[in-house]
């Protein structure tokens, strides 16, 4: 069969099943990208995700796009990565937007707020709803385009000196808590501190800090908190479905051809399910790890989680009256958020309710 006819009878899909794609992908140009990652390649899981898009992408492009990924503080600091693609140093990030509420609190919705959705709610959101579309027309301004780039999944509540035991003792705790959270905790009564993962250990052992919340158990147990300190909260009110992105520079990205732009977008897609399904498969364990050493795992009172939601609804409000980018958006994900816990609360919510009371 002549290859011109084969290709017009098949599509891409035939060829992709014969095995023939990498002689098309391979016409394609080389091209070499850096990734700069917010976070330090102790986190497997999570700087993994980064390792995980680039090698995809290499595979998906038969070798010919390669991205080479760097851990924070190899060619900027953590916090310095979405510059870093605004300006071009790097064509990539893999980051957390909420890092950078300080150049507009808008970024914390393309991530995690205080009692926002759960991870499938924003998988949804992104995808089916209005969520990439309305959080790619606020970081244009920034020069940069979006990807998901993985969730963690609802998060624990952090590690604490002492046990939380009413809203009392959040007064005057000074915390290492994700930035846009602290503006909650703030109003709670604490004192938010911002470091990178790579420092709170230093930072909870010189006693610096009295509490500090990342992810949950299996990259906790890997930073090593529970040999500095003993009580573990839960749940992470402020991360209830943490989406992480890659960020690309908008020319870069508008420079790419069509088949490595559909490489992009089907290679992050692939890394964003990876690094949930790793940390649902690790967290368990992990946490059976902690719980054997001596780590005590308590619920927040009642009095905090009802402190903490109201807080964080009257910081919406303010940030609605005042900031239109944001009110846009979060106006859109709130109704979305309405949705879809009226939907859960009839299954998911109800079904896991009854799973988790029988004995299995």
């Amino acid at each position: 069969m002549e290859r011109r006819s084969f290709i017009g009878k098949t599509g891409i899909a035939g060829i992709l099943a014969a095995g023939s794609a990498p002689a098309i992908v391979h016409a394609q140009t080389a091209l070499r990208w850096r990734l700069a990652s917010s976070f330090p390649k102790s986190l497997d899981t999570i700087y993994g995700t980064a390792e995980v898009f680039a090698k995809k992408v290499g595979d998906l492009s038969g070798g010919k796009f390669q991205i080479s990924v760097h851990a924070a503080g190899e060619l900027m600091p953590a916090f310095g990565v979405v510059d870093g693609v605004q300006q071009a140093t790097v064509e990539a990030a893999h980051t957390a937007p909420y890092y950078f509420f300080g150049k507009d609190d808008t970024f914390a919705l393309g991530c995690a707020i205080p009692f926002g959705l759960n991870s499938r709610q924003m998988t949804a959101w992104m995808y089916e709803g209005n969520g990439l579309k309305l959080m790619r027309a606020f970081y244009a301004k920034y020069d940069m385009v979006n990807f998901p780039g993985g969730n963690s999944g609802a998060q624990m509540g952090g590690w604490y000196r002492k046990q939380v035991k009413s809203l009392e003792d959040i007064k005057g705790l000074k915390m290492r808590i994700s930035g846009f959270a602290g503006k909650v905790l703030e109003r709670m009564g604490g004192v938010p501190q911002s470091l990178p993962g790579g420092e709170i250990y230093q930072a909870l052992e010189k006693g610096t800090i009295d509490a500090a919340e990342w992810i949950g158990p299996y990259d906790d147990l890997k930073l090593g908190f529970n040999k500095v300190v003993s009580f573990y909260h839960y749940p992470g009110w402020w991360e209830g479905g943490p989406e992480f992105e890659f960020f690309i520079n908008q020319k870069a990205y508008d420079a790419l051809n069509p088949e490595y732009k559909a490489i992009v977008e089907a290679a992050s897609a692939y890394a964003h399910i990876d690094m949930q399904a790793k940390y649902d498969v690790r967290n368990p364990p992990a946490l059976k790890t902690l719980v054997s050493s001596g780590t005590k795992v308590v619920p927040f009172p009642k009095d905090v989680m009802d402190a903490a939601f109201k807080h964080s609804m009257e910081l919406y409000s303010e940030l609605s009256a005042k900031n239109p980018e944001w009110k846009k958006i979060y106006d859109d994900l709130s109704a979305f958020r309405k949705d879809q816990n009226l939907w859960f609360r009839f299954t998911e919510a109800t079904f896991d309710r009854y799973m988790q009371s029988v004995q299995l």
